[in-house]
């Protein structure tokens, strides 16, 4: 048996009287992409809030790498190796699509004072080291999007917003990508393109795990071999898509009783 490199134990976070998660056991496996499905207000996005540290978790246990993460901070948890994309948009638009890419990287580089205003030389040299991760990471996903690095971003496409989005999220080289509704805002042959561009990243960059929150299911049936349903915070079916699709829990939970 391999140890999960994501493993939650009796997970549970609750908003008052509302329980988010409601003691939520889950693993994932390195190098898989898992589907992290269920309906509105199932629990999915409150399920990275708290894996990344924006939200505490009110009981249970989150192992990654092995090692506990629950009480962390969002900026441990990314400097262990998590990374994540929202639903919504954050990129600053006026900002240069470079700009956007290193927010995502800001942990890694060098921002003392003496650094920044006595080094110049190693400065340039470290901008000049990103600039080419940078371009090269954005290359896999669409060639002449890399060749518009200095553009704001308010002058690209939503789909090359939302590949901007998951780069800047790849750009620290983390072991587990977590992406919230990446086709929110695409259309069906949008969505499509960009996924091939996700599976397309995860075989150059070599051992990316990757959860998936979306509400396309043909999408969750092409990209993942694994799925979790959620059902008001508690996982009511697990397994291949096409197996969890034809749970009666799970189309009650989706479709509601007849």
């Amino acid at each position: 048996m391999t140890t999960p490199l994501l493993s939650c134990r009796r997970l549970t976070r609750r908003f008052g009287g509302v329980v988010a998660l409601d003691g939520l056991d889950l693993e994932v496996e390195a190098a898989s992409v898992l589907g992290l499905i269920g309906p509105n207000g199932s629990g999915k996005t409150t399920f990275f809030n708290v894996v990344t540290g924006l939200f505490p978790a009110n009981a249970g246990e989150i192992r990654f790498a092995g090692a506990p993460i629950t009480s962390l901070r969002p900026q441990a948890v990314h400097r262990a190796g998590i990374a994540r994309t929202f639903q919504r948009s954050r990129l600053c638009l006026p900002l240069s699509i470079f700009d956007n890419l290193m927010v995502g990287n800001h942990q890694h580089l060098d921002h003392r004072l003496w650094f920044n205003l006595v080094r110049r030389q190693v400065l340039r040299r470290q901008i000049e080291e990103n600039y080419r991760a940078a371009r090269e990471l954005l290359h896999i996903f669409d060639p002449p999007l890399a060749d518009r690095m200095m553009e704001p971003a308010a002058r690209i496409p939503m789909i090359d917003r939302r590949r901007v989005e998951v780069c800047r999220a790849l750009i620290s080289r983390p072991k587990l990508l977590l992406l919230d509704e990446p086709s929110a805002g695409m259309t069906h042959e949008e969505t499509l393109r960009l996924m091939d561009d996700i599976l397309e990243v995860q075989q150059k960059l070599g051992g990316l795990t990757i959860i998936l929150i979306e509400h396309e299911m043909s999408v969750i049936e092409r990209v993942t071999r694994r799925c979790v349903v959620l059902n008001y915070g508690r996982k009511i079916a697990e397994g291949a898509y096409a197996e969890v699709s034809r749970d009666p829990e799970v189309r009650e939970a989706y479709l509601g009783l007849e």
